[in-house]
């Protein structure tokens, strides 16, 4: 066997390629989108060649995080959807992802940039039947309001999450209490209907889109 092949190359390739992602990873969740080539570089005790070689552009190296955060979330999805209480799964899975969401300061400045709609596409393909299959289940249990929908808890980290971002230097979890009152809200028990539908997929992508507009960290 040769240990100096091409087996060998792969291996190190990709060694490289998870401390370069481990390392932008660190370096965007503490100070968001300045980081340059260079200062992952060092980070991930790489020469700043091979992160150019691995990722060109900055948006190569966020789109990257961006896919992995996904993989993570629908791992959350699935693992709160195989449980046997939904409520509890689907309020779990909600607050995880919104956790991630507090982490990862630079990656929330991406994915609220001029991509944003399509990136919001992508991930509501991989993530939306799983969570419409907890909700449906959460309401055959009486757990949720019947006219609750999928729709309606895609909007929960825009309403949480713009609480998350006015208080992350005062009070970096005031955005819990919020999240608490916000799907205590999807309970049954109230006699009021809600008013209006829920937003189909192209308003809501636009929703996401337009988030980014008077938000500051």
């Amino acid at each position: 066997m040769d240990v100096d092949g091409p087996g060998r190359l792969r291996r190190d390739a990709e060694r490289n390629r998870e401390r370069i992602l481990t390392a932008a990873r660190r370096l965007f969740s503490e100070t968001g989108l300045a980081v340059s080539h260079n200062d992952v570089a060092r980070a991930a005790e790489v020469g700043v060649g091979t992160v150019y070689r691995r990722f060109p552009r900055k948006e190569d190296l966020l789109l990257a995080l961006f896919e992995d955060q996904v993989g993570r979330v629908v791992q959350l999805a699935e693992a709160a959807a195989a449980g046997d209480d939904p409520w509890q799964g689907l309020c779990g899975f909600i607050e995880a992802s919104l956790e991630m969401q507090a982490e990862d300061r630079g990656l929330q400045e991406y994915l609220l940039g001029p991509q944003a709609a399509e990136l919001a596409g992508v991930a509501n393909q991989r993530i939306t039947p799983v969570v419409g299959e907890l909700l449906a289940r959460a309401k055959a249990l009486g757990q949720v309001r019947d006219d609750v929908e999928v729709a309606d808890v895609a909007i929960v980290p825009i309403m949480v999450g713009s609480v998350m971002d006015r208080t992350r230097g005062v009070a970096p979890d005031a955005w819990r209490r919020v999240f608490a009152l916000v799907m205590d809200g999807f309970r049954p028990g109230s006699s009021a209907v809600l008013p209006g539908s829920p937003l189909p997929p192209e308003q809501l992508e636009k929703v996401f889109a337009a988030w980014k507009s008077g938000r500051h960290a």
